[in-house]
């Protein structure tokens, strides 16, 4: 299977109060989760950013407290008869991780009305992959983003992080529990590690899939 191939990425702006100015009208895909679940970093897996990266990283989570937008020039691989299609563009959306107890509560109060008003007053969005550490399965916080999510009809893909932290025996047992857990179609689901880039090629093609559909 050949991924996305990602082409150029640049920094396009960031909103950080309800109903603020947004940087186009691009195609988007949102990336939701916890602080600690590692967003930032498979961000910059997915985008090819191991190097340099374009999702700031830090060891204290809850530091990215905007809504971070991500312009990405791409081409398909899927184009008929193998060949490339037309290059497309798009946001990548990195919305604020929530749920972590040193945030500030005033702050965590601030993020509920920016992130749920992104996601509803957002037509230009067409799905969001929502992170969940496969180590602790979901949180009270990631079920209650999830069943947000089916109210809004979004398109969400699953992406298990930091799967190469378990040993063989424990991914057999705690991937398939986690699914269970969510309730949703193995389908739905891609693990995903940010160190060997494990489910890289997956998650790409599930971007393509929305974007040229």
């Amino acid at each position: 299977m050949t991924p996305l191939r990602i082409d150029q990425v640049e920094f396009a702006g960031a909103i950080a109060e309800p109903g603020g100015p947004r940087p186009g009208d691009l195609p988007q895909i949102a990336f939701s989760g916890r602080s600690n679940v590692g967003k930032s970093s498979l961000i910059n897996r997915l985008l090819g950013r191991t190097r340099t990266h374009i999702a700031r990283v830090s060891a204290r989570p809850g530091k990215t407290q905007e809504i971070n937008f991500y312009r990405v020039l791409a081409t398909p691989q899927s184009g008929d008869e193998g060949g490339t299609s037309e290059r497309v563009e798009f946001f990548l959306v990195d919305l604020p991780g929530y749920g972590f107890a040193r945030v500030p509560l005033e702050m965590r109060g601030h993020w509920k009305p920016l992130i749920e008003g992104y996601l509803r007053g957002t037509p230009e969005l067409l799905g969001v992959v929502q992170l969940i550490d496969v180590r602790h399965g979901p949180t009270r916080d990631d079920l209650q983003m999830l069943e947000f999510l089916e109210v809004v009809a979004l398109p969400t893909l699953i992406a298990l992080t930091k799967t190469d932290k378990l040993r063989r025996q424990e991914r057999r047992r705690l991937i398939p529990k986690v699914i269970d857990q969510l309730g949703v179609d193995p389908d739905q689901v891609i693990p995903f590690s940010s160190l060997t880039g494990e489910g890289r090629v997956e998650l790409l093609g599930a971007l393509e899939a929305l974007l040229t559909s």
